[in-house]
């Protein structure tokens, strides 16, 4: 393991620390049905229904269930992982669907069953180390059945967070929570077009939009010059 690659480890163990911490106060502070964001989010969720996320699928990152919720009603099979047991608590609580399976687990502990149609992940690109980047993809990759493919929400523009700037260019922010307390937090934002461009590299076809706000898209991984 290289010394970056054992730093992004330990922020990225850092960061599961944070969101465990904001559980209980993440609805209230990430996304108030009626903030600044609210007609730019309703957007990006009609955006993403128009995908047709239906079949097995995976959601990483699934925090409290703001996009549970929407995805269980077209979901044939619906598992959601997170590495917060408190936010997994919060989302069966708001979602209230017993076929909803819930996993605790590190993104990156997953075992990669070549099983789902798709796998959907919202606000989570963003807190991807470059360092483990093509790793990330290579294990998304590996969790899609033949035909698959990854939809995906995340920030467009700086600030929604509510963090401050340690290393920009390193991709390095300080959260702060309501009792004071403050944890580092990956923050990597991508244009569209590079992000299209990177994912091409390691071998995916994908369509990425943004509208300032939120970035969203979707990709499906190539095999020998053709698709999966």
């Amino acid at each position: 393991m290289t010394e970056e690659t054992n730093d992004a480890r330990t922020l990225l163990d850092e960061q599961i620390r944070y969101y465990r911490a904001r559980a209980s106060e993440y609805d209230a502070t990430s996304m108030p049905p009626e903030g600044p964001m609210a007609a730019s989010l309703r957007r990006v969720q009609a955006a993403v229904a128009a995908l047709g996320i239906r079949g097995r699928v995976l959601e990483l990152a699934a925090g409290t269930g703001q996009w549970t919720e929407l995805l269980v009603q077209t979901a044939s099979e619906l598992t959601a992982v997170d590495a917060s047991p408190e936010m997994l608590r919060l989302n069966a609580d708001k979602v209230r669907d017993s076929s909803v399976r819930y996993v605790v687990s590190d993104v990156f502990e997953l075992e990669p069953r070549a099983e789902w149609d798709v796998v959907f992940f919202s606000a989570w690109l963003s807190h991807v180390p470059s360092s483990h980047f093509a790793a990330f993809w290579t294990l998304v990759g590996g969790f899609l059945a033949p035909g698959g493919r990854a939809v995906f929400v995340d920030e467009a523009a700086p600030g929604l967070g509510g963090e401050t700037w340690l290393d920009e260019r390193g991709g390095v922010v300080h959260r702060e929570l309501s009792d004071g307390s403050r944890y580092r937090a990956v923050k990597i934002l991508w244009a569209p077009e590079t992000l299209v461009e990177r994912l091409r590299e390691l071998g995916w076809d994908a369509e990425v939009e943004a509208d300032g706000v939120f970035l969203w898209g979707s990709a499906t991984p190539r095999i020998d010059g053709g698709v999966l």
